[in-house]
């Protein structure tokens, strides 16, 4: 996939809805595919982000005369948000679902499982996995219809991941399941679409770290072993990561990684997952592989001697927030 038959996802004159517009990696997603002529549909909950959002959207139309936005408030952890959501962009787009749906909106607020609160990890897979899966299953519902259209060219359905579903550490205990369970959906759904007549592709998105305004948010609650195990990641801007991502969804590619981070883990657990090209797959498979014989005991070895330096993790969290206080 990905290596013959050029630009498999063009975009211009294309409709485009994303989650998750008004900022970050959405906002980014938003602004390079305005470049480059599609019509976009910015949706996120604050309706002031939303308008400024817009207005930097608008201005990088490549054919402002031609192309269209919009933008509309919602909710993504709401139950059945999305068929209501979809109902109004058919309306303003001449009664014509979208072409491609990009599910970004998420969340993340790293802590330690036990000092967690479960309501942490249920209001997380609401947002990041409920989000996604509801808007999946009501856009593959119009694009799937038994009267929908069978056309050349593919509807896309994209989904933003994480490298945490790919391989996880200490303090992201309430955030990656979402991620992992969104991975299982979208394995599962990649191979349902192909009995269907319509051309449909799914495709993940793994980005790591991103210097947005939700990294702000999300580094206020992270553990400090988190911060030690993923001091040497590489740290992307958003607009790094929507060019990487848009660039591997343009060579046709089911699993897009952003970063060589991303692409080693993605390596290291394909499993039955869609291959997005089966010789270097499978070869840098076997390389990482090896590679796990020195990495897993390096990460281990951090995160025992996090443990025996600082004693009980939860009491030593009690002892910063007093110090704090």
């Amino acid at each position: 996939m990905g290596l013959f038959g050029g630009n498999q996802m063009p975009v211009e004159g294309k409709t485009v809805l994303i989650t998750g517009a008004s900022e970050g990696m959405g906002l980014s997603v938003a602004k390079l595919l305005s470049f480059k002529g599609a019509n976009v549909v910015l949706v996120s909950r604050s309706v002031d982000k939303l308008q400024d959002a817009l207005k930097i959207v608008e201005a990088a139309a490549i054919n402002k005369d031609k192309q269209r936005f919009h933008y509309i408030v919602a909710d993504v952890s709401a139950p059945s948000y999305a068929t209501p959501l979809l109902a109004e962009v058919r309306e303003w787009n001449n009664g014509n679902p979208p072409d491609i749906v990009w599910c970004i909106a998420g969340m993340s607020t790293p802590e330690l499982f036990v000092d967690m609160d479960m309501s942490s990890l249920r209001r997380q897979m609401d947002v990041n996995f409920y989000g996604t899966a509801e808007m999946s299953h009501s856009i593959l519902k119009e694009w799937l219809a038994v009267d929908a259209p069978v056309e050349k060219e593919a509807k896309h359905l994209i989904m933003t991941g994480s490298v945490l579903a790919l391989y996880t550490i200490p303090g992201y205990a309430p955030y990656s399941p979402s991620k992992w369970a969104m991975r299982g959906l979208a394995d599962t759904i990649s191979q349902e679409v192909m009995m269907y007549p319509q051309n449909v592709k799914v495709h993940m998105v793994f980005p790591g770290t991103i210097l947005s305004p939700g990294y702000a948010r999300e580094i206020l609650t992270t553990p400090e072993i988190t911060r030690i195990l993923e001091s040497s990641d590489p740290q992307q801007t958003p607009d790094e990561v929507a060019d990487s991502a848009i660039k591997g969804l343009e060579r046709g590619e089911y699993f897009v990684t952003v970063a060589w981070l991303g692409a080693l883990m993605k390596w290291g657990m394909l499993g039955g997952s869609f291959r997005n090209n089966w010789f270097v797959d499978t070869i840098m498979s076997w390389i990482v592989s090896f590679l796990w014989i020195f990495i897993q005991p390096d990460l281990h070895g951090k995160i025992r001697k996090y443990g025996k330096t600082h004693g009980h993790p939860s009491k030593a969290k009690q002892e910063g927030q007093e110090r704090q206080a």
